[in-house]
């Protein structure tokens, strides 16, 4: 077993809003959110002050404590005040793709009975009809302004009496996330105040950031990943969050030259921007002091391209998931120029580890061999919403969170992922589950059978490959049209990339997919 070199911390028993803004009042006049865009700028007081007001309006609109609220939006500075608004109203928030289509908006609205959506007008026809679809919702907030739907906005106008909720930040969720986990459909990951709250407490040894440090926020805040770097970390605080709805490269550029971003949090294709785009040169970006990746593996020599072209010490990658609120290794700040190439980083506090083999999971391995990574540690998800058989196969009785990632430690404990026992393919960070893919081919009439696997692209990304089997009445299909049918009816990051016919499925004898064989398919 291996263990952190930091001190354990305590469980944060307080609600994610109290943990992330407890100190707002000290920080009070500091920028606390800026639009990178157009300059718009929130102090930590305006963040304190409107999202206990917009909680009034929305407990006032009938908001109860185990209610579920969809928070429906790209990046905007009003994405944390109605995050922090819903969790003080006592609502679990479960945060949704804004490019998801109507029909995977509403298996989520279904599958978790959210009453209540938060979105922006941009999105309001999409969450309409998801609404539609799934039933049960209550009322489409939206953070902007449209006609008939009450905006968050107005809502701060509202006179009502501040909701005071009785949380129990050990078993209350906070947020309801969804992943595919290491297989299989998406589902929600119940992580509670204390899980979220304790894991920002975990990184901060390594982490640490504070008033005057100047964050970016490109990756999305629906993500647990951008959910916890970008948002509560930084806000908890003190430091300044710069906030872009989507990458642009110029825009993006512009944001971290003129906002002067001392701190950035990437995944590997923003990586491969910096290391490689003839734009980057055109731009002043002296103020960044250090770059993490995480979300996807990333190259070591690109991230060694990057961090010299940028002058900046070592690019540090972290490591986590989901399911694991979501941190548990990360390369510390102050030891990016120790780290060896490729490595996650190191135990988080408060964290173990076992490395298992992949033949026999109850023989534990030593430093420098490769096996299965178990995590346990106050990070550790509830489960998964309704779902306890899931949960079960995920965590064994003993708390151990089987990963579905393969990996091996060095002697001064280092992490190393080096492959994925699991299914899951890891787009551009976002995850993509084969199974959700090979049900939607096999609705196709000229597809018999299916299989999808992850595959490289030229740029090493991980992209969906569609092993395709036509039906005899179906010669003519080609790959143009199987990834168009796949293309309207997901959002962008699941297409199909790539498609191979093939004659037969490779299974075996319990009709699971042996898709180490098509990954040897020429």
């Amino acid at each position: 077993m291996f263990r952190s070199e930091y001190a354990d911390v305590q469980p944060v028993d307080l609600p994610i809003h109290e943990a992330v803004l407890g100190r707002a009042a000290e920080f009070a006049d500091t920028p606390a959110l800026v639009d990178g865009t157009d300059g718009t700028a929130l102090t930590y007081e305006q963040v304190d002050r409107f999202h206990r007001r917009i909680a009034a309006a929305l407990a006032e609109a009938g908001v109860r404590k185990g209610d579920v609220l969809a928070l429906h939006s790209p990046n905007t500075v009003f994405f944390p005040i109605a995050f922090y608004a819903a969790t003080r109203a006592g609502a679990s928030v479960t945060t949704v793709h804004p490019l998801a289509t109507a029909e995977e908006f509403a298996k989520q609205l279904a599958d978790c009975a959210a009453r209540w959506i938060v979105t922006v007008s941009p999105l309001l026809d999409i969450a309409r009809r998801a609404a539609e679809i799934a039933g049960g919702v209550a009322e489409i907030f939206v953070c902007d302004h449209a006609a008939n739907h009450r905006s968050l906005i107005d809502m701060l106008a509202c006179a009502a009496p501040e909701p005071s909720v009785a949380i129990d930040p050990a078993e209350d969720v906070a947020a309801l996330p969804y992943s595919s986990g290491t297989t299989g459909i998406p589902k929600g990951v119940m992580l509670t105040h204390r899980q979220i709250a304790t894991n920002l407490a975990q990184l901060e040894p390594a982490i640490t950031t504070g008033p005057g440090e100047r964050i970016l926020a490109v990756l999305p805040f629906f993500h647990i990943y951008g959910l916890t770097a970008l948002m509560n970390a930084p806000l908890r605080k003190g430091a300044t969050v710069v906030v872009l709805p989507r990458f642009e490269l110029e825009t993006f550029l512009a944001a971290l030259q003129n906002h002067r971003i001392t701190g950035l949090y990437v995944a590997p294709p923003i990586v491969l921007a910096l290391a490689k785009h003839p734009l980057v040169a055109q731009y002043d970006l002296s103020a960044l002091k250090y770059l993490i990746s995480a979300a996807a593996p990333l190259d070591a020599a690109l991230a060694a391209a990057c961090s010299q072209r940028l002058g900046l010490p070592p690019v540090g990658q972290a490591y986590g998931m989901t399911e694991l609120s979501p941190g548990t290794h990360v390369v510390p700040l102050d030891a990016m120029h120790d780290a060896p190439a490729g490595t996650v980083g190191k135990l988080i506090a408060g964290t173990e580890m076992r490395i298992v083999s992949l033949d026999d999971p109850d023989k534990d391995l030593p430093a420098g061999e490769s096996g299965e990574i178990l995590i346990r540690g106050p990070q550790v998800m509830k489960g998964y919403l309704g779902r306890p058989d899931a949960t079960a196969a995920m965590i064994d009785a003993d708390g151990w969170l089987h990963t579905g990632d393969v990996g091996h430690v060095d002697e001064d404990g280092w992490l190393f992922v080096v492959d994925r026992v699991k299914e899951l393919i890891k787009y551009k960070g976002f995850q993509v589950a084969p199974a959700e893919l090979e049900a939607l081919l096999l609705t196709h009439p000229g597809i018999a059978d299916a299989a999808v696997i992850g595959d490289l692209d030229a740029d090493g990304n991980e992209i969906p490959h569609a092993h395709v089997v036509r039906q005899p009445t179906a010669a003519g299909l080609g790959e143009g049209e199987v990834m168009m049918y796949v293309a309207e009816r997901v959002a962008p990051y699941k297409r199909i990339r790539k498609v191979t016919f093939i004659d037969t499925v490779p299974r075996a004898a319990s009709g699971k997919i042996l898709r180490r064989r098509l990954r040897e398919h020429p």
